[in-house]
């Protein structure tokens, strides 16, 4: 029975690249959602966010924690799938990241829908040409890899999870709007009140543990969001 569904998933692994290799699936369509592709290849859910996973790690898909929402700065899509800093650096924006600090924290609601003790949050940064910051995150991460040690690989937050083997297939995101409270507003050089984005998404694994959590203060003018629904 393994096998079977195994060769099943296989199928749709090489059905969904061969799709996007010939370019009938081209760069920024949407997949096929996974309640279509477990009726149709006849495999549970959690087989189809396993063949995604795998058609990730072939860098043929990106995943968007989140489903359909995706992320705008000045127009351009950024990719969630390889982390905000590269994806604004590869839109030729002039947006430099600053590492605020990595601690250890408890946080008593993620410890309840987790059962992690203990937490690393890193702390970010963004500025435009001006010097201006345009954007403030705290990411709460599992201490996996070198995330215990406090540390990043290659200062980058998607690339320390890939190494320790996490990967986001899915997940929830919240966009509400708040106004800058002092402590935010000095740090993004802001008049506190000014009415900021506040973006909060859960990231989660094939096997619905956490990946990150990440709560993110965006300017309304630079960055907006997208949410796409529905067959295209």
């Amino acid at each position: 029975m393994n096998m079977y569904v195994g060769g099943k998933k296989q199928k749709l692994v090489g059905d969904l690249a061969e799709l996007i290799r010939s370019g009938r699936l081209a760069h920024g369509d949407q997949l096929p959602g996974e309640h279509q592709l477990a009726e149709q290849y006849q495999v549970s859910r959690g087989t189809v966010r396993s063949a995604l996973v795998e058609l990730q790690h072939q860098a043929l898909i990106s995943t968007h924690a989140g489903v359909g929402s995706f992320v705008t700065f000045d127009g351009v899509t950024l990719d969630q799938g390889i982390g905000w800093a590269r994806a604004l650096a590869d839109s030729g924006a002039p947006v430099t990241t600053e590492l605020l600090g990595i601690t250890e924290v408890e946080d008593a609601e993620l410890t309840r829908r987790f059962t992690t003790p203990k937490f690393v949050r890193v702390k970010r940064l963004r500025r435009d040409e001006t010097g201006r910051g345009v954007s403030l995150e705290e990411a709460t991460l599992p201490p996996v890899g070198s995330l215990a040690e406090l540390r990043l690989v290659d200062s980058s937050i998607t690339a320390t999870l890939r190494e320790a083997g996490l990967q986001p297939v899915g997940g929830d995101q919240w966009i509400t709007a708040q106004p800058l409270d002092a402590a935010s507003a000095a740090l993004l050089g802001r008049p506190a009140g000014e009415l900021f984005l506040k973006a909060t998404r859960t990231s989660l694994d094939v096997d619905a543990r956490l990946v990150e959590h990440v709560v993110s203060l965006l300017d309304p003018a630079r960055f907006s969001f997208h949410l796409s629904f529905g067959r295209r």
